[in-house]
């Protein structure tokens, strides 16, 4: 689904590296477990509530990347 992929992909690029161990762990467990990529972007956006085995601080993160205060313009990193 593009909207995800173009919010996991900057948000990726953004804080991965900096991830520890059980940080990347719960970004795994979040992009890989749910059957459906509609319920990720709408836990992501607020449009549907986040279920307690996914709220936790990188749901936040993610949640606070979307939001986008910043007002920069997104577009997915490039591959190397």
């Amino acid at each position: 689904m593009l909207e995800n992929d173009l919010l996991l992909s900057t948000f990726a690029k953004k804080y991965l590296d900096d991830f520890s161990e059980e940080q990347t762990m719960m970004y795994d467990r979040l992009i890989n477990s749910p059957s459906n990529d509609w319920d990720i972007f709408y836990w992501i956006v607020e449009k549907k509530p986040t279920p307690k085995e996914f709220d936790n601080e990188i749901m936040n993160l993610l949640k606070r990347h979307a939001k986008n205060e910043e007002r920069t313009a997104l577009r997915q990193p490039d591959l190397h």
